[in-house]
């Protein structure tokens, strides 16, 4: 029997790139971690569902539908979420301003932090130059992308018949090669410099599935990572400490399912 543990309380939860819609999506572990985690304020950053994919092809399961149920259950019983789209479910930009299951729906965001720091909260694909002036090409790479981590789940069963834990692949493959590490860091310096633009002192985004937390660039970036490869979040705590948890721990042999019981309404925040 699954025993529903008690969740470590924090003040924020910055979370990205689930891409529910795909076969990669690790939708049974994000579940298992909100089990675990708990927040006054949820920013989903992007690529939350994955409508690139979904277009091509039809795929959700139930674990899926439990994700998108489980983030409403928070919103109504009065966690505050911020859902700032991403490239792949762009088509919830059109949504910007409005609420959508009492989840506020932002083209991007600031979070202030306990001392007052504010941080622009982005996903980040305004400022991948592939995305941006070659789409063909990012979906090019997201279906080699997609293999990889198809291959990577081959490599985890075979490690789980032999007791060992989850490993990304892909994740390791950025780390290794130089001209992965370059982009990375093209990306987080551009994402520095808008966020200076806006003055803010600090910036949270994903899009590039790599999370970190640092000031290289003279103020703090932050990247939360995805829910396919790595099963990354950022956690803010209370007293405004920030860290990227890596959610690699067994699953439970049994997550509870719970039944939709009715469809979001959609209304203007202004209006409420």
């Amino acid at each position: 029997m699954h025993h529903r543990p008690v969740p470590v309380r924090l003040r924020t939860l910055f979370i990205s790139d689930i891409h529910l819609g795909t076969k990669g999506c690790q939708a049974e572990r994000f579940l298992d971690f909100l089990e675990h985690y708990d927040a006054e304020t949820i920013y989903l950053i992007g690529d939350i569902i994955d409508g690139w994919k979904l277009r091509r092809s039809w795929y959700w399961p139930q674990a899926h539908s439990d994700v998108v149920q489980a983030l409403i259950k928070r919103a109504r019983k009065g966690t505050r979420i911020v859902y700032v789209p991403g490239n792949h479910d762009e088509f919830m930009r059109q949504f910007t301003g409005h609420t959508f299951g009492e989840i506020e729906v932002a083209d991007t965001a600031i979070h202030e932090a306990p001392d007052g720091m504010r941080y622009l909260v982005i996903h980040g694909d305004q400022f991948d130059v592939v995305v941006r002036w070659a789409p063909w090409l990012s979906m090019l790479g997201a279906s080699i992308y997609n293999f990889t981590l198809a291959l990577n789940g081959w490599v985890n069963r075979i490690r789980r018949v032999f007791g060992v834990g989850f490993w990304s692949l892909a994740d390791w493959s950025k780390q290794k090669v130089k001209n992965a590490v370059s982009i990375i860091g093209d990306y987080e310096n551009a994402l520095v410099k808008e966020a200076k633009r806006v003055g803010a002192k600090g910036v949270i985004c994903g899009h590039i599935h790599h999370a970190a937390i640092h000031d290289d660039f003279g103020i703090r970036y932050v990247n939360t990572g995805d829910w396919m490869e790595s099963c990354t979040a950022v956690a803010e705590h209370h007293d405004g400490k920030m860290e990227v948890i890596r959610w690699t721990a067994p699953l439970p042999t049994r997550i509870s399912r719970r039944k939709i019981i009715s469809l979001p309404t959609i209304r203007r925040a202004d209006a409420a």
